[in-house]
């Protein structure tokens, strides 16, 4: 919630070192903070709270509030806090952490901890929380602890490391201002790493004991610098060599938000024959000549007997954006290795295919434009037999997809038909994310997935905090198992009434039988389908939705012609397709498109 502007004199915390994490939050423009409750963080939270300048949300569970603060980042492109207690609270941050690693999304993640000399001594709520996310951050830092405030407590510790002796007020203050300028520095470095970087960061703050005392008198903290970022003066020279000396070229695009300037550069080099675009729902760029359902081309293309897959290999490989869902393009790309692999954009440079020769750090749409520069338009049939194959295999999937039964692809056909023009479209991962790379989706239709890690872990969550910013209607597709893990994603105040939550429910993880491997035994049904017999409408109830269940393609049908509507209540539609028919419906849709039998 926006924090209401205060007519009385704004109040702050008591504790110079809350004050200071709150004093350059605002400076950092770190606008929205999701409180997890807990006594510790007090300070914190109560310095947030009475702040009109930030935007608080109460989280009771962490994992969820972590994966909510991610869907905010994920929108806004800008840091966004988390604050708990201390103790195993922090840890539950661990799952949205690696995933905003691995996204590069922006978390400011503000611990409260117990003062370092009671660490290990048998206080409750306390484990070592210094350096408890590892790898996965892109900085982190332990503020050092206030000594002017509560001071008796800390002398009376026989294991505090600040006094050797009972100090006098001169030294107690000259010892205060020391740590305050270490603090305000170390703030400002990791909340302006947050801002450039791109990445989550760990503020760990030790606060001692009383917690919840407020003064009208703020702290003269030093201001904080302009940020500054770095830019790369580049002719591309390299770049448009290799492009100039390439027949055949292949971009490859990865999860990227939508972006008008690649987009149009995009469009001038699809002009070229000899360019090939590939795309995936996750980057957010469609165009009639690029191939925007890639397994859709190599599933069929691994089924034909002599299909002449070396004949489609790229001399060149640009890779655009983040992560990759296909496996199959993976596969080869790592089989049918092009002469150089080139990434061009300000995110991590991924050698998926082992083969990365070079990393252009630059926006993607600027080096797309200077390759637009140089186009060939020389006789060239590199893009022509991609799509006319890709065609082909569309083409006969059509005809297989009309007279299928009711079942996981059915319903992934219906429901891409039925969604609004300009869908916000949260998507869980597994075979959720893996079955809508299949079909196209309406005009201006926005997607986002968590495919950082990719893990099943806090879909809800993240689709709900990506809806506090996005404006348009925000639709979550996501499987049974995904769904009930994260059923705390929806415990909170903020679910709001255009949500729609589409829940695809084969009682149990269906991308197993999807895989090689052993089915439809006790070992099986138990430790990797996990069947259960759960189903959503209680859960519904509880959190406020209106809820459907259908279990046909006519049932479906019907509900879909009203779900997107405009309601008071968010809503939820649980499709209940038939467990044991959803892979072989699946691979039958593959084999069909390469007209091969079974």
């Amino acid at each position: 919630m926006k924090n209401d502007a205060k007519s009385h004199q704004m109040l702050y915390p008591d504790i110079p070192l809350p004050q200071a994490v709150v004093h350059y939050s605002s400076e950092y423009n770190i606008q929205h903070v999701v409180i997890s409750a807990g006594s510790r963080n007090a300070p914190l939270t109560n310095g947030f709270v009475e702040n009109p300048f930030f935007t608080t949300y109460s989280i009771v569970d962490e994992r969820a509030a972590a994966f909510f603060a991610l869907g905010i980042a994920q929108q806004l492109g800008e840091p966004v806090a988390l604050v708990c207690t201390s103790g195993s609270a922090l840890l539950n941050y661990y799952p949205a952490v690696a995933e905003a690693f691995y996204s590069e999304l922006p978390l400011v993640i503000l611990s409260a901890d117990r003062m370092p000399h009671r660490v290990d001594i048998g206080d409750g709520q306390t484990i070592q929380q210094e350096g408890v996310f590892g790898p996965h951050l892109i900085g982190a830092a332990s503020l050092k602890p206030d000594v002017s405030h509560a001071t008796a407590s800390l002398l009376a510790s026989n294991k505090q490391p600040y006094f050797a002796a009972k100090p006098t007020k001169k030294e107690i203050d000259a010892l205060q201002q020391k740590h305050q300028t270490y603090n305000s520095k170390e703030l400002q470095r990791l909340f302006g790493l947050a801002a450039t970087a791109k990445g989550p960061v760990h503020v760990n703050i030790p606060i001692e004991e009383p917690l919840y005392g407020m003064t009208t008198t703020p702290i003269a903290f030093p201001k904080a610098p302009e940020l500054t970022t770095t830019t790369v003066d580049t002719d591309f020279k390299e770049l448009k060599s290799a492009w100039k000396n390439a027949k055949r070229k292949m971009i490859l695009m990865g999860v990227a938000k939508p972006n008008k300037e690649v987009a149009n550069a995009l469009h001038k080099l699809l002009e070229d024959p000899s360019v090939v675009v590939l795309t995936e729902k996750t980057s957010n760029f469609s165009h009639p000549a690029a191939i925007d359902a890639i397994d859709c081309l190599m599933a069929p293309l691994e089924l034909e007997q002599n299909s002449g897959e070396e004949e489609l290999k790229p001399d060149l490989l640009l890779t655009i954006g983040g992560m990759i869902v296909s496996k199959k393009i993976k596969f080869f790309l790592r089989k049918y290795k092009a002469k150089q692999h080139i990434h061009i954009d300000q995110t991590k440079a991924n050698d998926t295919f082992y083969y990365l020769t070079d990393h252009i750090n630059v926006p993607a749409d600027v080096a797309l434009c200077a390759l637009t520069e140089q186009n060939q338009l020389q006789e060239n049939s590199y893009q022509t037999t991609l799509l006319n194959r890709y065609h082909n295999y569309l083409k006969r999937g059509k005809t297989y997809l009309n007279n299928i039964s009711f079942s996981d692809l059915k319903v992934f056909d219906l429901v891409t038909k039925a969604l609004p023009q300009n869908t916000h479209l949260q998507v869980a991962n597994s075979s959720s994310i893996r079955y809508l790379q299949l079909f196209d989706l309406p005009p201006g239709a926005e997607v986002f997935c968590n495919r950082g890690t990719a893990g099943i872990d806090g879909s809800t969550a993240t689709a709900m905090g990506a809806a506090q910013i996005n404006p348009k209607q925000m639709v979550f597709i996501t499987g049974d198992l995904s769904f009930f893990y994260d059923i705390n994603g929806l415990w909170h105040n903020y679910i709001p009434s255009h949500a729609r939550i589409i829940i695809i429910n084969n009682q149990g993880g269906g991308i197993f039988r999807i895989l090689p491997g052993e089915k439809d035994s006790p070992k099986y049904d138990t430790y990797f389908e996990t069947i259960h017999g759960r189903n959503a409408k209680e859960m519904a109830k509880a959190f406020g939705f209106r809820y459907k269940r259908v279990r046909t393609s006519w049932g479906l049908k019907q509900s879909l012609r009203g779900f997107f509507n405009p309601s008071k209540q968010p809503k939820i539609l649980e499709i209940c397709t038939p467990r044991k028919q959803n892979d072989s419906v699946l691979l039958d849709y593959f084999r069909a498109m390469a007209n091969t039998k079974k």
